[in-house]
């Protein structure tokens, strides 16, 4: 008699799934789109992005630059592995820098001093003096309300907005590029992913990241609830007493704004048995300019932001 399962599809694990689905995403916009180009900020998510690129076009070069808009308050050791990664892998890298805008007057300092929400012009301007027609991003569903709302393919305007009502049904994984002159989409194939997700294959794969994702030493202050360190961005502040402790990043980005979590998660295992653990997103409990307001991330994004 034939065992029971005989004939059965193979069990497909969910990693696999989730690859899988990342680099058709990754060809279909290969082939439908002219000018692509991936997000990159030398965080984890687009560090899987990358990852997966190559995946998909392997044994060929990732066809697509990279894209980082540097508010000049990055955390040095990740600018040093985005710098790393791009030598290593011989790819085009195009770096907008905020501080440029500053310089020149086209922007001016916050007063909370964050660079964050500064990011929206010169992305877009990035994108329409280099004719990005499709710009991939690391976008999670489990980060934040707004980036829920999102399809994987999202089509901005001319203006580089976001509106909801715009968008395009995705069944059967059919993905609508279509745009007019001047428009462009963002891709998002980690859609489907969570933090879990996204730790886990960096385990499977033996991907390197910054060494702030791990458990380290740093002087820290504590500002509105959180662990900040100290930068060209500022602080402490009067009264904000600096304190040596063992922290870790779940997120990287304006050092003003991201802060850090006490851990000692000082490996790949150790993160996810954390992660798996924690009840915070990543944005939720690290990121301060996600505070301004219950509809901040949104609101970012309707004015063209990631």
């Amino acid at each position: 008699m034939a065992p029971a399962d005989a004939g059965a599809p193979p069990q497909v694990d969910n990693l696999d799934a989730l690859e899988s689905e990342a680099v058709h995403i990754f060809r279909e916009v290969a082939g439908e789109f002219d000018r692509p180009v991936i997000l990159f900020s030398g965080g984890k998510d687009s560090t899987v992005l990358v990852h997966l690129a190559r995946k998909a076009f392997w044994p060929a070069p990732v066809p697509f630059p990279l894209l980082h808009v540097d508010t000049g308050h990055n955390f040095p050791e990740v600018l040093e592995f985005r710098d790393e990664l791009v030598d290593q892998d011989d790819l085009r890298l195009v770096v907008a820098s905020v501080q440029d805008y500053l310089d020149d007057g086209r922007l001016a300092e916050r007063a909370d001093g964050t660079r964050n929400p500064l990011q929206t012009t010169p992305l877009l301007d990035a994108i329409g003096d280099n004719k990005f027609d499709a710009v991939f991003g690391g976008g999670r569903r489990d980060e934040e309300r707004a980036r829920a709302k999102e399809r994987i393919f999202s089509l901005r305007n001319a203006f580089g907005q976001w509106d909801p009502r715009r968008q395009r049904p995705e069944l059967w994984n059919l993905y609508n590029g279509k745009h007019r002159p001047g428009e462009h989409v963002r891709v998002f194939p980690l859609s489907n992913w969570t933090e879990l997700d996204i730790w886990r294959y960096i385990q499977r794969e033996k991907i390197d990241l910054p060494a702030i994702y791990y458990a380290h030493r740093r002087e820290v202050f504590q500002r509105d609830g959180m662990w900040l360190t100290s930068g060209p961005w500022g602080g402490p502040r009067e009264g904000e007493a600096p304190v040596d402790k063992v922290v870790r990043y779940r997120t990287v980005g304006d050092g003003s704004c991201t802060g850090a979590v006490e851990s000692e998660a000082y490996t790949v295992d150790d993160v996810i048995a954390e992660v798996a653990a924690s009840r915070l997103t990543e944005r939720g409990a690290t990121r301060a300019d996600d505070r301004i307001s219950e509809a901040a991330m949104e609101d970012r994004k309707r004015e063209g932001y990631f």
